[in-house]
């Protein structure tokens, strides 16, 4: 029932994430805000996003699991809303609003009810169903991501009838802000089994496992950097200023996007079993990061949105192997600070990014923060396997407590 009401509650905030990472930089266009600001917007709202994860990470199991994810999802709500009422030319208020409701440009949800959640969901299963159980919830995350995407149509269909776009904008980020708070209930219903195990909460980190997760961290702050450079709110303003189409034809691509994402996340499940967690994550994530590189060259959206698609159908292969691999390399009283910590450092890097990011495509070329970002990935998928192939999991002969 708990990984049910999870994977639910897991779902409706993707749906949020999945439409307000395509609608949010034509929406603050639209308030008059540049593409430096619009950088800096989405950097204030992951630096948010990042100051939650941290309490979370230090004070959630001792404050409680499930009284953590109803406080996030209420100030997720709060802060869709201020921005949804947020008058044109005022870029410091929705940049506080991004801040207060930890508002997500990157168009996948990677916040601190996401280190909640992963917490949870290990003691659901046994260690042989785990990876298989992170891919089903990964699977909940970006179905939802993909109709989110497609939500975003919503300003374009729905303009004639609430009197403009800018309405319509407005009502879409009303509709992001309801979605969040319908996970309150869902998250107040999770049994007490969600919570840590009595006595186990402040258990510090062994040697072993520090050691594991200050190295893992390490490399993943280099990968995070590199998806800064490539949110969802900065391609589809990418997409927009570079091939002039419409906000609709970004919808569908993210949308169908996001469907090859989830698709993926059972491959990933599937390839896992039989190469190994650490193999897949690098070895679909290099080609993932080459195809990313040739779409900033594409000559046209056609030819664009086809290498754009055939890497979103490799990208996040690693998502749900890289959780699987970090939660079964540690202790479960570590598991919510190891997930913390891992997710800090992504969040962090995903904060800084977008506002050098922003500040490229305007000072540079549209396309420059893809290839920064695509060079960055290669080279944390070489540093990774040369770290972490002999250090195994459970299920695959390694000696570990997970």
């Amino acid at each position: 029932m708990d990984r049910r009401l999870v994977n639910i509650a897991a779902f409706l905030r993707a749906l949020a994430t999945g439409m307000a990472g395509v609608l949010l930089g034509l929406h603050l266009a639209r308030l008059g805000l540049e593409a430096a600001a619009l950088g800096l917007t989405v950097s204030s709202g992951l630096l948010g996003a990042t100051l939650a994860l941290g309490l979370v990470t230090l004070h959630g199991d001792r404050l409680g699991r499930r009284r953590s994810l109803a406080f996030l999802a209420l100030l997720g709500a709060a802060g869709g809303l201020v921005l949804a009422l947020a008058p044109a030319g005022m870029a410091g208020l929705a940049a506080a609003a991004a801040f207060l409701g930890m508002v997500n440009g990157m168009g996948r949800d990677r916040g601190a009810a996401l280190v909640l959640e992963q917490a949870v969901l290990p003691a659901t299963t046994a260690a042989a169903g785990r990876t298989g159980a992170f891919a089903w919830y990964n699977l909940a995350l970006d179905v939802g991501h993909a109709l989110g995407a497609l939500l975003a149509a919503l300003p374009t269909l729905l303009a004639d009838a609430l009197g403009g776009e800018a309405a319509a904008y407005r009502a879409a980020f009303l509709l992001y802000a309801a979605l969040l708070a319908a996970g309150i209930p869902l998250y107040l219903r999770l049994s007490a089994a969600a919570e840590a195990p009595a006595g186990l909460a402040r258990v510090p980190l062994s040697p072993r496992s520090r050691s594991i997760l200050w190295r893992i961290s390490a490399l993943f702050a280099i990968d995070s950097i590199a998806g800064g450079f490539l949110g969802a709110a900065l391609l589809s303003w990418f997409f927009f200023a570079r091939f002039e189409v419409s906000p609709a034809w970004i919808a569908l691509l993210f949308f169908a996007a996001r469907c090859m994402n989830a698709v993926s996340h059972l491959g990933a499940a599937w390839l896992a079993r039989r190469i190994g967690l650490v193999n897949t994550m690098v070895f679909t994530h290099i080609p993932s990061s080459l195809l990313l590189a040739t779409v900033a060259f594409a000559p046209s959206f056609p030819v664009a949105a086809v290498l754009f698609l055939l890497r979103e159908g490799l990208v996040e292969m690693d998502v749900p192997t890289r959780q699987s691999y970090v939660m079964a390399m540690v202790a479960p009283a570590e598991r919510t600070f190891a997930a913390g910590v891992t997710h800090l450092v992504r969040l962090g890097g995903w904060a800084v990014a977008p506002g050098f990011a922003g500040w490229l495509m305007g000072a540079a070329a549209l396309g420059s923060p893809l290839l920064v970002g695509a060079a960055m990935k290669i080279a944390y998928d070489l540093l990774l396997w040369r770290e972490f192939r002999g250090l195994k999991p459970p299920e695959e002969g390694g000696g570990n407590p997970g």
